[in-house]
């Protein structure tokens, strides 16, 4: 069960995306309104993030290869196995 600080601190922060981000812009559509806080928060975040080694992909780059995986065909092995033989 959240506390009464949790709701507080999630408030301000609902607050602060609506002032900052928000409140200044009009909305061609009603979609456009409802995703623009999540825009706001993932431009305040950035989906680049700083690695820990040059060459680590980033996050975007893992979700990508992930989506990938997935949608990937899976692989069947064509040649039959053969039983062990015993010796």
């Amino acid at each position: 069960m959240p506390t009464t600080l949790e709701y507080a601190l999630a408030e301000n922060l609902w607050t602060l995306i609506m002032t900052e981000g928000l409140r200044s812009r009009t909305f061609a559509t009603r979609a456009e309104a409802n995703l623009a806080p999540f825009a706001c928060i993932d431009g305040f975040y950035g989906s680049r993030r700083i690695r820990k080694r040059p060459g680590h992909p980033g996050p975007v780059e893992l979700e990508g290869k992930h989506h990938a995986e997935q949608a990937a065909p899976e692989r069947t092995d064509l040649k039959p196995r053969r039983p062990a033989l015993p010796s």
